[in-house]
């Protein structure tokens, strides 16, 4: 039976190690920021809403192409200040993924492992992929996780300031990502677990309260086009309309439950190994850890804040009736479940110990990997252009780069793509 354990005490040696791990992977993140722009198709569909938004739609851009304006907004700010570049960019994303940590650590307060937490998150090759990319995972894992840490802030001191912050934060993080509607739905929640003795007496005291509330939310449901929740219900609800199996897309998402848990993306193994037994090993590992984190977050004795333990539960919910595949999806809420696994004690549990350390040590390997390997593509061009975005995008980096593309089979250049890397790559 595995134990949790709320004050964890590792050695002074493993202290030092996680010490110089977190310096050395923080100054190899700080070398990321001097890579070229990468392209990635989202990415791609940030830019051009900026650029009808700042100079009238391109030929090539869908005017009614919906991502929520969060991201776009930030693009807009540093084209402003003139600063729209891939270093600007990929500097951002470091202060939004700094900003992340803190707060896990101030909500997590009572951890004595948190470098083990930092060192967990850093080597995660979901979080090393998506530091470089201009995407807004990161932006909303900032406010999300800024509003989690206010309301818990709340919780201890009971400043309505705090409140205030935890709703408007959360705000922010679903103008970022609609996703946040997981956010949303934790806060209320949290508000009703926090006042539960009291609710019943709240209500009959405030029935005209209540009843601005429920009118509130018939709004938000009257009004669901406008505030983009229709993007989300709408993509759900024709799920099985797009010929996507229930069992299907829960396989997609154990899958990428295995690529956290291994560190490696299961597309990277299948070019190695057979394509069943990979898929088949990624989501048998998948369930474990998911099994797994289950039982130590909702079931066993912790520490964990129920604002925490509500807002994984609406998250897990909706990622896993989410009709795509991407690990990516998985990036915001990477710390948390870090932290959960941090403050987790395994070492008692003989019939766990082994695959245990033998899975830390496949983590890391891969880990160490990931962020020598992005740190590779970023100072070398030409082997960008060749493999990032999967070489989709191989011509346009070469022309941009090289001044034509290197491949004696090249095929046409796309010019919205080569635009963005003409006027956003570079330092």
């Amino acid at each position: 039976m595995l134990e949790i354990e709320a004050h964890p005490m590792p050695g002074d040696r493993f202290i030092q190690v996680l010490k110089w791990a977190v310096f050395l992977l923080a100054a190899l993140y700080f070398i990321n920021c001097f890579t070229p722009l990468r392209i990635h198709y989202d990415m791609l569909r940030y830019f051009a809403i900026k650029d009808c938004l700042e100079t009238g739609c391109p030929p090539t851009a869908d005017p009614h192409d919906y991502l929520p304006y969060g991201y776009t907004g930030l693009l807009l700010g540093l084209s402003r200040l003139g600063i729209l570049k891939s270093f600007s960019i990929v500097f951002v994303n470091g202060l939004y993924l700094l900003g992340g940590l803190y707060f896990v650590r101030r909500i997590f307060a009572y951890l004595h492992t948190s470098l083990f937490l930092f060192v967990l998150v850093l080597l995660n090759w979901t979080i090393i992929k998506f530091f470089t990319h201009p995407l807004s995972e990161l932006q909303y894992l900032f406010f999300s996780l800024a509003s989690v840490y206010a309301f818990h802030t709340y919780t201890q001191k009971k400043k309505i300031i705090h409140l205030l912050m935890a709703f408007g934060l959360a705000g922010l993080a679903f103008l970022t990502r609609t996703v946040g509607i997981a956010l949303v739905a934790a806060l209320c929640l949290g508000l009703l677990w926090e006042y539960r003795k009291q609710l019943i007496s709240l209500i009959r005291n405030n029935r005209i309260l209540i009843t601005v509330i429920l009118v509130c939310a018939a709004g938000i449901l009257v009004f669901s086009k406008q505030l983009g929740l229709d993007h989300y219900t709408g993509v759900m609800s024709g799920q099985f309309k797009g010929g996507v199996y229930f069992t299907e897309m829960i396989g997609w998402h154990l899958r990428e439950w295995g690529e956290i848990a291994l560190n490696v993306s299961a597309a990277k193994a299948i070019g190695r190994l057979p394509a069943s037994l990979v898929i088949g090993l990624f989501v048998v590992v998948g369930v474990l850890l998911v099994s797994g984190f289950i039982c130590i977050c909702f079931f066993k004795k912790n520490r964990i804040p129920f604002i925490v333990k509500g807002y994984l539960f609406f998250y897990i919910i909706l990622m896993f009736n989410w009709p795509f595949s991407d690990p990516r999806f998985w990036v915001p809420v990477l710390p948390l479940i870090a932290a959960v696994v941090a403050q987790t004690s395994f070492h008692k549990s003989r019939w766990l110990k082994v695959p245990l350390i033998l899975l830390f040590v496949v983590y890391t390997t891969f880990g160490i990997i990931s962020v020598v390997y992005m740190t590779y593509t970023s100072l070398n061009k030409e082997v960008l252009a060749r493999t990032q975005a999967a070489g989709v995008y191989r011509n346009e980096y070469e022309t941009h780069f090289f001044g034509r593309p290197l491949s004696d089979t090249a095929t046409r250049v796309d010019p919205f793509v080569l635009s963005v890397l003409e006027r956003y790559d570079g330092h």
